[in-house]
């Protein structure tokens, strides 16, 4: 240890705290978390925008007392708590602080701890808000690209854009695009006709003729349409050679998926909200998707989703980063593509938030012209700005003390 540039005594440090603060629309709500140890350092993490920060709460009687710098040690302890979409926000969130703490003590940033970096600079994508007037809609994705240097464009393309038109959608009577949140796509009736289908791939032949074939331009969002829709849109999508399809379907029906990637000459995505390696490896053994696209907030954190990014490539697979939340998500996924040889795209959904980039101290900016720079800052690389989170907090309290989360009785041995 005595040869070691750190900024603290790591084999001695221990977890004493886990505290929370909530950020409101930045995009989404994002719970921050900050770990606390006995020797002053702390480390930033994030739970998956939208979840709630009891998912990160939860789990300080699991951390009180344990070094964090024993990251896998802790993650196999508690990652029984976390599962799919939200619910895996606070493990993750967790382990990014882990991280953060651990390349602070070893004076490092979290990249090196994954075996070094392919890239200095992340390619990130943008998603765009959606207009149901091709014109407004393509000039606002050009805008991406002129104004803001993206290289990558996504696209919101659901069957809300047609379904007042008489004849586009047969679908229950009584029903609209929004009558189904709950239920999955399969099982809605809802299917889309050849004269809709001719509607919605005419809408985007008009997007490419105002932002060119050349930018990749992925498409989200469709609606809760039947497998068979999925497959007509997507051959109708094909001549404008699009980036990919995401979450046609849920992604737990690998082999109705399947049906889709083999039939579309057009990639077929999903990913977001899949919790642990295990069941993206599935998707890429079986081909059941062209390409794989975890939310580090969601697939278990950095060391985890490094593991899917190297497992997919393995298996001919490349893998895009979904995302969106405040700077220090961001920072947890700069380090994570840096380190993954088959990262693509990173999702950037705050690109139109004035104060985003506000929120924290670092080497600033972020992002410029379509790509962000890796961290060289010790841990994630950033800190907070007290001042501005502050000013956009969900709710009262900026990482009050929580001694109610201190214990818990119960036996989370996971096996007998």
């Amino acid at each position: 240890m005595q040869n070691v540039n750190s900024a603290s005594k790591p084999s001695d440090l221990k977890i004493t705290d886990l505290r929370v603060a909530v950020v409101a629309k930045a995009p989404m709500t994002c719970p921050l978390i900050r770990i606390d140890t006995n020797q002053g350092i702390y480390g930033l993490g994030e739970v998956r925008d939208g979840a709630s920060k009891n998912y990160a709460l939860l789990l300080k009687s699991r951390l009180l007392g344990e070094n964090p710098c024993n990251i896998d040690k802790i993650f196999r302890k508690i990652k029984q708590f976390g599962s799919h979409a939200r619910q895996g926000g606070g493990v993750c969130g967790v382990e990014m602080a882990l991280w953060d703490i651990a390349g602070k003590a070893y004076n490092v940033p979290v990249y090196q701890f994954l075996g070094g970096k392919f890239r200095d600079r992340i390619r990130c994508y943008a998603d765009t808000n959606e207009s149901h007037d091709p014109e407004v809609y393509a000039k606002r994705m050009k805008d991406r690209v002129d104004q803001k240097g993206f290289t990558f464009l996504k696209m919101d393309l659901g069957v809300d854009l047609v379904e007042n038109v008489k004849g586009a959608i047969s679908k229950p009577l009584g029903t609209t695009s929004r009558s189904f949140p709950n239920t999955q796509h399969m099982f809605t009736g809802m299917e889309i006709t050849d004269k809709g289908i001719a509607l919605m791939a005419e809408y985007v032949g008009r997007i490419r003729e105002i932002i060119g074939m050349e930018v990749p331009l992925a498409a989200d969002h469709f609606g809760h349409i039947g497998l068979n829709s999925c497959i007509r849109l997507g051959k109708a999508l094909e001549k404008y050679n699009m980036a990919w399809l995401e979450d046609m379907i849920p992604w737990q029906h690998a082999e109705l998926m399947k049906k889709i990637t083999d039939a579309v000459d057009v990639p077929i995505l999903t990913g977001e909200d899949i919790y642990l390696k295990e069941d993206f490896i599935k998707l890429a053994s079986m081909h059941a998707v062209d390409m794989l696209h975890p939310d580090l907030a969601t697939s278990g954190g950095i060391l985890e989703t490094k593991k899917i990014g190297d497992a997919c490539q393995e298996l001919g697979v490349p893998m895009a980063m979904h995302f969106a939340g405040s700077p220090v998500s961001f920072m947890a996924n700069l380090h994570c593509a840096a380190a993954t040889e088959n990262f693509v795209a990173l999702e950037h959904h705050s690109v139109d938030v004035p104060w985003w980039e506000d929120l924290v101290h670092g080497d600033k900016p972020l992002f410029e012209k379509g790509f962000a720079k890796v961290p060289t800052r010790p841990g994630l690389g950033v800190t907070l700005n007290d001042e501005v989170v502050k000013q956009h907090l969900l709710e009262p309290g900026y990482f009050e003390p929580t001694p109610q989360w201190d214990r818990d009785r119960s036996n989370d041995r996971h096996w007998s």
